[in-house]
């Protein structure tokens, strides 16, 4: 269900595992972008696709190396602006006439550098340069290096692993840059990006009210009058996918809610309280705890866990569905980032991270189609469709909770008595971050009970019992993260709460691990 109204940007993807935070950059510009393996992308969907603009990604492999990715030659005559960064401005210079070496130590660059400016200025770098060093922070992570230019090219910045570190031939409009613009690190890399597409013709009218619309026609375009059968977790994606939904056809939707018996505390009477009470969306609360259980007794594998529950999913969704006249569809709140990390979009050659449960997990043979409108969202761009919905802002701001739920908050093998200490544990924590005040300034916050048990005192007396890791984030998409820093009177009230009020728990950890190089998620 790609946009066809709006100007669009291609990214051709070289398996750089920040590529998608290039499409942030530009849908944060309100530019509409889809990211394209190289391997798919032709002359034929180029003429398709018709791009306004064109950015090559970074990547992993080495463009002196034979067989290395390349775009299709078409892609230079199409008379639109090219970006090219990292391995894409090597891309270029190799494919235009210009030179790339393989790696040396003196070239290399990993990390943090400085970008100096050429005396002639560009459009491009508008806003760069201001500060009194005359210079722009920026992010390398490059081992190859150009060592000469392609004809029409010129030098617009240097760094000292990096002579030619962002180059333009600005007759056609091709722009190349050593370093990743679109990581935090690279502070201004954001209005090197409004430039860009400024350059391009880009009129940044892609935005969340446009988005809706267009989803309704293409939802009911899609399903006609079959009947779609929705997946309501009570998190903030599966709902906005099914108010979406209702709101484009109706009485064709069935909602099922199944209470996988991997949920928080209270969470299936308030999510089925919600729905029944506020939207007139037909409802089924199907309690299937010990179905999803009893196959996952016994099973520590993350990777076993996250299929099976997708497997079951899909069973208990079949089920329901063939009790429903012409029910055809699965809708999913299926995002971005859980595409990209399961496999990359659309077949690309991004490595894979872990697998999530309605996507790496799905069977071949399901019986159903499937209905993503959320596919080509980043979560806070869903939040913002929530928000174009009406769906209130106490219940967008809620924290992402994974459809696997507490299993992949159970490392090891999942137990009924760990996962009630685990539900109490986790709404103690919560509890606290309210208290405190702190929800909304955090972006995901649990607790997981890792698979250890620890010697403690309690009283005068010897315990053996279960130590707990607390998790806290600060992120926007979920592509990367940053921990929550907790004062040490916050972490010391929380873990002594904890010891005291939940039964089986006599250690608590916390974690401080950044995504990357740690997911969110434990499992």
């Amino acid at each position: 269900m790609s946009q066809t109204s709006h100007d669009r940007l291609l990214i051709i993807d070289f398996g750089s595992q920040v590529t998608q935070l290039i499409a942030r950059r530009l849908r944060e510009l309100k530019v509409y972008c889809e990211i394209h393996p190289y391997q798919n992308v032709t002359a034929e969907t180029l003429r398709e696709f018709a791009p306004k603009a064109v950015i090559f990604s970074g990547g992993p492999d080495s463009v002196v190396r034979e067989g290395s990715p390349r775009p299709p030659k078409e892609v230079y005559d199409l008379g639109v602006p090219i970006l090219g960064i990292c391995y894409g401005q090597q891309v270029m210079m190799q494919d235009l006439g210009g030179m790339v070496e393989a790696g040396e130590s003196h070239t290399a660059e990993f990390g943090r550098a400085y970008v100096q400016p050429t005396e002639e200025r560009i459009d491009l770098l508008n806003g760069w340069f201001l500060e009194g060093s005359g210079r722009e922070q920026v992010w390398m992570s490059h081992g190859d290096h150009v060592s000469k230019l392609a004809p029409g090219f010129k030098v617009y910045g240097t760094s000292p692993g990096a002579p030619f570190a962002i180059t333009a031939d600005l007759e056609r409009r091709f722009y190349a840059v050593q370093f990743h613009p679109e990581v935090h690190h690279t502070p201004n890399g954001a209005t090197l990006y409004e430039n860009f597409v400024k350059d391009a013709g880009f009129s940044g009218d892609w935005t969340m009210a446009a988005y809706r619309e267009e989803m309704i026609a293409a939802i009911r375009e899609q399903v006609g009058d079959a009947h779609v059968i929705c997946g309501l977790s009570g998190g903030v994606d599966s709902s906005v996918t099914a108010i979406l939904l209702h709101e484009a056809i109706g009485e064709q939707l069935t909602c099922v809610f199944v209470d996988h018996g991997l949920l928080r505390l209270n969470e299936a009477e308030e999510v089925v309280t919600m729905f029944r009470d506020h939207y007139n969306i037909n409802l089924i609360h199907a309690d299937e705890s010990d179905l999803f259980l009893g196959e996952l007794e016994g099973v520590s594998d993350p990777e076993v866990k996250r299929k099976t529950i997708g497997r079951l999913f899909i069973d208990v969704f079949q089920k329901y569905a063939g009790e429903i006249e012409n029910a055809t569809f699965l809708a999913q709140g299926t995002l971005y980032p859980d595409v990209i990390e399961s496999v990359s979009f659309s077949g690309g050659p991004s490595v894979t991270i872990k697998s999530h449960h309605n996507v790496g997990g799905l069977p071949e043979k399901m019986g159903l189609k499937l209905v993503e409108p959320l596919r080509e969202l980043f979560k806070d761009e869903v939040r913002a469709l929530g928000t174009e919905l009406g769906l209130p802002a106490s219940f967008i701001g809620r924290h992402p909770f994974p459809g696997p739920g507490l299993a992949i908050r159970c490392p090891g093998e999942i137990t009924r008595d760990k996962l009630e200490i685990l539900r109490k544990a986790d709404a103690v924590y919560i509890d606290q971050i309210r208290k405190h005040g702190l929800y909304d300034e955090i972006w995901q916050a649990f607790a997981a009970i890792l698979p250890m048990r620890t010697v403690g005192v309690m009283g005068d007396g010897r315990t053996y019992d279960y130590a707990l890791a607390l998790r806290a984030v600060t992120s926007v998409d979920g592509m990367t993260a940053d921990y929550y820093p907790f004062s040490h009177d916050f972490l010391g009230e929380t873990s002594t709460r904890i010891i005291n009020e939940v039964r089986g728990v006599n250690r608590v950890f916390y974690d401080c691990t950044s995504k990357p190089p740690g997911t969110i998620e434990l499992e």
